[in-house]
Parts: structure tokens; C-alpha cells; sequence
């Protein structure tokens, strides 16, 4: 997938369905439903064994994924707005909820992730956000530079409205339910 570019068509699905994804402690899907095989346009065969990256769209800011992996690594859910970017290049938005998966003796083994079709009034709440975080980070030429100046934005923006990260996206998804 690293030749795919966005097309700029969205691809949508319904309320009632919900992808879900397994992986290893590297990232490297183990599971995959219909539904996410559907959305990326990639059958199982091809996407299990591979990094969950495969799907990262180039908007979607490095710094909310180092968010994601200090997270999940605390041991901790987590729940992103995601644009995710498919083979055909289309994108889609997903509401992600991911979390460690332990086995027997406590030990992570991997993380599950549920996505949920986003509120668009969410997404659009949340994408001036993204943007100013990938400026922020095209300044820096090595990944975990730009994903650890995303980051830091994202947290002196959360700082200035007095909000911590969980805080602001479920105003987000409360602003939505009113």
C-alpha cells in the first residue's frame, strides 16, 4: 500500500456495523472482519501478518498514534477519531476504540480494536485539530520527531481549553448526542 494515494473519495458504512481488528504486540493484524476487509478494500489474505499501519491515511497525524501506543502500552484504552486510508485509496473515518488484550497470566499479547462510523459533526470538529498537528509535524524529517511534535501540540491545545485528551473527545461525541 505504500503506492496508494488518496483519491479523495469517502467511503461510508453504516451505523449499525462495526470493524474490528485484532493484532499482535507489534501491531501485525491477526483478525480482521468483513467489514474492515470491505472498508480498506483488501482481502484477509492480504492484510493478515501485515502492520496495522497499512491502512494509515498521510492526514492523519503521527502524534495521536504515539498518543495511541503510549496509551496502550500504560496498559490503557483508548478512543481516536481515525481517517484510514484504503487500497483503492479511498478514505474513511472511523471512531476507534482500542484495547490491550491479556492472556491468562496478565501479559499483553495484543490489542482489539472496535471502530464505529463517527458522527460527521465529530470529524469535523476534530479535523482543524489534525491539521495544525501535521503542520506541526512536516517540520521534522524522522517519524518519531514528528510524531513526538504532534503529540506535544495536541497536548498544549488540550492544556490551553483545559481539557485532557479523554475529556475532549467525548465532548466531542456529547456535543453530538445532545
Amino acid at each position: 500500500m505504500a503506492d496508494v494515494r488518496p483519491t479523495g473519495t469517502e467511503r461510508t458504512f453504516s451505523a449499525n456495523e462495526i470493524i474490528v481488528t485484532k493484532t499482535d504486540v507489534q501491531g501485525r493484524i491477526t483478525y480482521a472482519n468483513e467489514v474492515f476487509c470491505r472498508m480498506s478494500a483488501m482481502a484477509e489474505g492480504d492484510v493478515l501478518g501485515q502492520p496495522h499501519s497499512l491502512i494509515r491515511h498521510p492526514e492523519m497525524p503521527r502524534g495521536v498514534f504515539r498518543l495511541m501506543w503510549d496509551r496502550l502500552q500504560a496498559r490503557e484504552e483508548i478512543f481516536a477519531y481515525v481517517v484510514n486510508l484504503a487500497a483503492d485509496g479511498a478514505h474513511y473515518w472511523v471512531f476507534a476504540h482500542v484495547t490491550p488484550t491479556t492472556d491468562s497470566t496478565g501479559r499483553v499479547v495484543g490489542y482489539h480494536s472496535n471502530r464505529r462510523s463517527p458522527d460527521r459533526t465529530a470529524v469535523g470538529a476534530v479535523q482543524p485539530v489534525y491539521r495544525a498537528m501535521l503542520a506541526e509535524e512536516k517540520g521534522h524529517s524522522r517519524a518519531i520527531d514528528a510524531a513526538t511534535a504532534g503529540y506535544r501540540l495536541l497536548d498544549s491545545t488540550l492544556a490551553e481549553i483545559g481539557m485532557t485528551y479523554d475529556e475532549y473527545v467525548w465532548s466531542l461525541t456529547a456535543e453530538v448526542a445532545a
